[in-house]
C-alpha cells in the first residue's frame, strides 16, 4: 500500500523540537526525578490563550516555561485515524461529560490544546454579548471598537480570513436551506493557509495548514528561548500574603496516568492560568485560592448542542472538505427572550458519529449504514444570558480531579424544542427524505408535520436527548470587583496580585459564537498589559 501524500510532507515543529529546541522540552512520561525550575511567568496551558501569552511575554524578553497536560504530537502523528486521534489529543480520550452525563464534552489535550482539534470557526465576539458584558457584568471597556484592532492583528497573525472556496456538500447544503427559507447565510472566517480541505481537522493537521498554537504562536515563543513541559499536571498553587509562590506538578504517563512519585516545583515572578475553563477553575480549587464570594468554577457556560440527522437522496459525504464554511444567526437573539442558537454543520467521521447516534442493535447498524447519505445540523444554544440560565459550576471528585455540574433546565429544553423545529424546516426545505432529532424516542419522519408533532411530543430530558458541546466558557470570570467574579478585567486574580488568567474561564457568559478567536484577541490583549506590568518592552 502507498504512503498517504500529506504523510510525505516534512515537519518542521517536531525536527525543531528533535534538533533546536531539543533542551528547552522535559517530555514528563520519561521523567525520573524531582525538579526545580524558575522563571519570570510560568504559564499553565498551551492553547488559544497559553499560546497567545508564551509568544507576547517571550518577545518581551521574559523568560517562560509552559506546562502542558497532554503530549507533543506533531504533523507526522496525525494519522487521520480516530482511534488514534482521540486518546491522544483529546481530553478523557474525547469521553469527558458532566456529572450527570448529560452532555458529552470535547476538549483538546495536547501542546497546543483545542487549537489543534478544532474545526478552524473563526467568529468574533458579537456585539449583542459584548453590550450584555457592559450593562450586566460591568465591563465598560469591552466595547467591538476597543477589542477591534485585537481581533485584527489576530486575524493576521493567524491567517484567519473568510473562507475562499465552496463549501462542501454538508454546508452547502445548511447555505441552501436558509436562502430557501429567506436567511441570510454567513461565511465563516477559517484559521488556515495553504489548507488542503481535507476535512479531518478534529484530528490534528497533518498538512500544517491549521494556523494552531502548536505551529505559530509555540514556535515563536520557543525560538525566543521559552520552556516546555508536556504530560505535566499542575496540581497547586502555594500560596501566601496574596501571592503566589509556586507551582507543584507531577508528570504523567503517555497513557495519562499521574506520577506522584515525582515533583516539579516552578517558582515564578507571575503565573498565568491558561487551561481552559474546567482546568483553570479546578486549579484554583485544588490550592485553595482565595474565593470570598465562592465565584471559581461557578457560572461556567457551554454552548448545549442539540442535532438534527437528515437522510438526503444523493451522498453528502460529510467527512470530507472544510468542516464548517456556512453558519446561520438569524436565531441568536430572539425577542421574545427564549435561548437563542446558531446552525452550523459538524463533520462527520464513523467512530464519533457512531456515538452520538441515538438507538441501538439493529436500528443503529440501519442508521450507520446511511451515513454517507446525512445531513446533520447543530444547533449551539446560548447559555448565561438570563435568569433562568446560570449555567454549570466546576467541582472536584476525591481525587482531586475536575467534574462539571451542568443542569439542564427547562429553559434550555425550551430553546433546544426551538431549534429541532428550525433545523427540521431547514433539512426538508432542501429535499431531505427523512429528518430524525437525536433523541432516545425519536423516529425518523418522512413529511415535515410529522416532524413537527413528534418534535412537540418529545420529552426532552437529560440522557434522553442527545447534547454535546464543544464550547466551555466562564468558571473564573471578569469583574471588576471581587463580588462579581474571580479576576480583574486584566486578568489579575483579585485577592493574588502575581495570578493571571488567560483563558475561556475569564468569560461571563457563553458568547453564541465559537469561542476561539474571542479568546485569541482578549488573551491578547491581556498579554499586553501584562507584558508591560513586568516592565518589559
Amino acid at each position: 500500500m502507498s504512503t498517504p501524500l500529506h504523510n510525505q510532507l516534512p515537519d518542521p515543529i517536531g525536527d525543531a523540537f528533535a534538533g533546536k529546541w531539543r533542551d528547552h522540552h522535559i517530555d514528563g512520561a520519561a521523567l525520573d526525578r524531582d525538579l526545580t525550575l524558575e522563571a519570570d511567568v510560568v504559564i499553565v496551558g498551551t492553547g488559544a490563550g497559553g499560546g497567545t501569552t508564551a509568544e507576547r511575554l517571550a518577545q518581551a524578553g521574559l523568560s517562560v516555561i509552559l506546562l502542558e497536560e497532554g503530549g507533543l504530537k506533531t504533523s507526522r502523528d496525525f494519522q487521520l485515524e480516530e482511534r488514534l486521534s482521540y486518546p491522544a489529543l483529546y481530553q478523557e480520550s474525547a469521553g469527558r461529560k458532566t456529572m450527570d452525563h448529560g452532555v458529552g464534552i470535547l476538549q483538546g489535550r495536547t501542546v497546543g490544546g483545542s487549537t489543534v482539534v478544532n474545526w478552524t470557526t473563526s467568529i468574533r465576539t458579537p456585539d449583542n454579548t459584548l453590550k450584555h458584558w457592559r450593562e450586566q457584568h460591568g465591563l465598560g471597556a469591552f466595547t467591538p471598537e476597543a477589542l477591534a484592532p485585537w481581533f485584527e492583528r489576530r486575524e493576521e497573525r493567524l491567517s484567519i480570513a473568510s473562507w475562499p472556496t465552496q463549501p462542501n456538500r454538508h454546508n452547502a447544503l445548511l447555505r441552501d436551506g436558509a436562502y430557501k427559507l429567506a436567511i441570510e447565510p454567513v461565511t465563516i472566517h477559517r484559521n488556515v493557509k495553504g489548507c488542503w480541505n481535507l476535512g479531518y481537522c478534529g484530528m490534528g493537521c497533518p498538512t500544517n495548514a491549521k494556523q494552531s498554537m502548536l505551529v505559530t504562536t509555540i514556535p515563536a515563543a520557543m525560538d525566543h528561548g521559552a520552556r516546555l513541559l508536556s504530560h505535566m499536571r499542575a496540581e497547586r498553587l502555594e500560596h501566601a500574603n496574596g501571592r503566589v509562590t509556586a507551582l507543584l506538578a507531577h508528570p504523567i504517563t503517555a497513557q495519562g496516568q499521574v506520577r506522584r512519585e515525582y515533583a516539579v516545583r516552578l517558582q515564578a515572578k507571575h503565573f498565568v492560568l491558561a487551561g481552559g475553563a474546567i482546568g483553570t477553575p479546578a486549579l484554583l480549587l485544588r490550592s485553595n485560592a482565595p474565593d470570598p464570594y465562592r465565584h471559581t468554577g461557578a457560572r461556567t457556560f457551554l454552548h448545549p448542542v442539540v442535532l438534527s440527522a437528515a437522510l438526503m437522496p444523493e451522498p453528502v459525504e460529510a467527512f470530507t472538505g472544510a468542516p464548517q464554511s456556512i453558519y446561520i444567526d438569524e436565531y441568536l437573539w430572539p425577542k421574545d427572550g427564549s435561548m437563542g442558537f446558531k446552525l452550523e454543520v459538524p463533520p462527520i467521521h464513523p467512530l464519533i458519529a457512531s456515538v452520538v447516534m441515538s438507538d441501538f442493535g439493529a436500528a443503529h447498524r440501519h442508521y450507520m449504514r446511511q451515513m454517507n447519505h446525512w445531513y446533520v445540523a447543530i444547533a449551539l444554544l446560548r447559555d448565561g444570558f438570563h435568569e433562568q440560565s446560570q449555567g454549570g459550576r466546576v467541582v472536584l471528585d476525591g481525587h482531586g480531579d475536575p467534574q462539571l455540574d451542568y443542569p439542564l433546565t427547562d429553559y434550555i429544553w425550551d430553546g433546544a424544542r426551538k431549534a429541532f423545529h428550525t433545523m427540521a424546516d431547514l433539512q426538508y426545505a432542501v429535499g431531505a427524505k427523512t429528518v430524525l432529532p437525536i433523541h432516545l424516542d425519536a423516529t425518523a419522519s418522512t413529511r415535515a408535520s410529522d416532524a413537527h408533532a413528534q418534535i412537540d411530543a418529545l420529552k426532552l430530558a437529560t440522557r434522553r436527548t442527545k447534547v454535546v458541546s464543544a464550547h466551555v466558557m466562564g468558571g473564573a470570570a471578569m469583574a471588576p470587583d471581587e463580588k462579581g467574579g474571580v479576576v480583574r478585567p486584566d486578568g489579575v486574580h483579585h485577592q493574588l496580585e502575581n495570578l493571571s488568567v488567560h483563558d475561556g474561564s475569564v468569560l461571563p457568559t457563553s458568547l453564541g459564537a465559537n469561542p476561539q478567536l474571542t479568546i485569541y484577541g482578549i488573551t491578547a490583549m491581556l498579554s499586553e498589559q501584562l507584558a508591560q506590568r513586568l516592565g518589559r518592552a
